[in-house]
């Protein structure tokens, strides 16, 4: 773990997400300021652990956005930005601080994406006004930005992110949401940064149509980020099920050296809620009606805890 760098919301600690606050000088800088915790799987709605950790996860968002004076969004999806129209385990307006609006935002570009996603980036224009940036390529201070990187394979559907490098003083920390090791340019950028710890999301295991070739190229990719950086951590998609811890042991063996996921690179208790949603639902049974009550604020999460 390095000190500037704290992982405060994803896979392998109990949400979806990805999001984290990197500390360099004067500077604190939030990214990715979003959690989710996967409206649907396996028919079910998240267990009320999973919400507790939710809760907790979105506390913890908000307080670092009070100390913050950067805010950087990789790209718009649900577990990535705050949302006007959240749902009731998302982070909502209503939830950001007062200052959230004098933060120096900096995001991707929305002109190649859909409506929905088009939206969300003016719902943070209107937050943020003149203070949001369209950054993807820039540098500002220690802060640097790449062009726009497919969200996953290259031509993916999903759309695109930007990453982001920080110069620390002492290292060089690179956060590159949701580019799954699918694409190899977005390796090639992330090496040229000459980075020493990079947080990244693994490739998504859990969706059994995903091509053979893709995990081949996922595998390479790990392999290619483990050499080229002192601490790789990878999380997000990849610890959706329990393919990911077993698959992070592989690539830790091949690549001859310990490759994270956050709750390790944290010094935390992993949290793989997602992976063990149907068997929490068996051990720990949910009331008939509790979703609609707690969307309803008529029920809470006091006694479920993980």
């Amino acid at each position: 773990m390095h000190t500037a760098i704290e992982i405060i919301g994803t896979e392998s600690l109990g949400v979806r997400g990805l999001s984290c606050l990197v500390a360099v000088g004067r500077r604190r800088i939030a990214i990715d300021p979003g959690v989710a915790l996967g409206y649907v799987r396996h028919g079910l709605l998240p267990h009320p652990c999973q919400v507790a950790a939710g809760e907790r996860v979105r506390q913890r968002i908000v307080e670092a956005l009070q100390g913050a004076t950067d805010v950087v969004f990789s790209h718009f999806h649900g577990d990535h930005v705050p949302l006007r129209g959240a749902n009731p385990y998302q982070l909502a307006f209503g939830h950001l601080p007062a200052n959230f609006s004098d933060l120096r935002g900096w995001c991707k570009s929305s002109e190649a994406e859909g409506e929905e996603m088009q939206r969300r980036a003016r719902d943070l224009m209107e937050l943020l006004g003149s203070n949001l940036h369209m950054a993807e390529g820039e540098a500002h201070g220690p802060l640097r930005f790449s062009p726009a990187m497919p969200h996953g394979a290259g031509g993916s559907r999903r759309g695109t992110v930007m990453m982001t490098r920080i110069d620390l003083g002492d290292a060089v920390f690179v956060h590159a949401s949701d580019i799954q090791l699918l694409d190899g340019a977005a390796i090639d950028c992330i090496l040229a940064w000459q980075p020493d710890i990079v947080l990244a999301a693994g490739p998504p295991l859990y969706i059994a149509a995903l091509p053979d070739e893709q995990r081949t190229a996922a595998w390479r990719n790990g392999l290619r980020l483990a050499a080229g950086t002192h601490i790789l951590v990878l999380d997000h998609h990849l610890m959706r099920d329990g393919q990911g811890p077993a698959w992070l042991e592989a690539l830790s063996a091949a690549a001859g050296k310990q490759v994270y996921c956050a709750a390790d690179f944290m010094g935390r208790k992993r949290l793989l809620l997602e992976a063990g949603r149907s068997e929490m639902y068996r051990t720990m049974p949910v009331p008939a009606g509790w979703h609609e009550k707690y969307a309803g604020g008529l029920a809470g999460t006091a006694g479920y805890s993980c």
